[in-house]
């Protein structure tokens, strides 16, 4: 049976060098910072994993403290050999139950280079399959445009008016203040 459990420190250390893999490294948060911003309770790392292997499936790192009550899952991956077998839909699910509590979930797809040129395509497909829409705002991540999503649970999707606050608190809570200002760069 496939479950979600919260991992720590020690899973962020086992799995960080598969992030650096599946993340360009220009939206990727060092490894430090992740370690801090989860000592401070701004970020889980959760585990999807299978009871009677005891396999780890898949990961997501979640930003949880941010404005209006919205979390942002903000990497979100199935381990490579698990992949193609549906688990991201079983991960999708069980992180939709885990914060059935929030005004939503908010999710970047960033348009990064990608040896995939149809992964952009691919991404929106499975998120408005969880109903999970787009969001109204112009912001760059290390000078890479970026697409907000939303999917309203507690809450409303139309969150644009607020989208640049919600944005920037969640960089702000994780980042020194001259790292935000250097990698997030909203309305330009």
């Amino acid at each position: 049976m496939l479950k979600l459990r919260k991992g720590g420190h020690k899973e962020l250390e086992k799995y960080y060098g598969l992030m650096e893999i599946d993340f360009d490294s220009e939206e990727l948060f060092s490894k430090l910072t992740i370690h801090k911003a989860m000592l401070n309770s701004d970020m889980e790392f959760v585990i999807l994993y299978d009871e009677d292997s005891r396999m780890d499936i898949g990961y997501a790192l979640v930003c949880l403290k941010n404005l209006y009550g919205y979390v942002l899952l903000k990497y979100m991956a199935v381990m490579p050999w698990y992949r193609g077998r549906g688990f991201g839909v079983e991960l999708m699910r069980q992180l939709n139950k885990r914060y059935a509590n929030t005004q939503g979930i908010l999710a970047e797809l960033t348009e990064f280079p990608d040896e995939d040129e149809d992964r952009l395509r691919k991404l929106r497909k499975f998120f408005s399959r969880f109903g999970y829409e787009e969001v109204a705002v112009d912001y760059t991540i290390s000078g890479t445009r970026a697409n907000l999503y939303v999917k309203p649970i507690c809450g409303t999707a139309e969150i644009a008016p607020v989208a640049h606050r919600i944005v920037r608190d969640v960089y702000a809570r994780c980042l020194h203040a001259c790292a935000v200002e250097k990698m997030i760069k909203i309305g330009e």
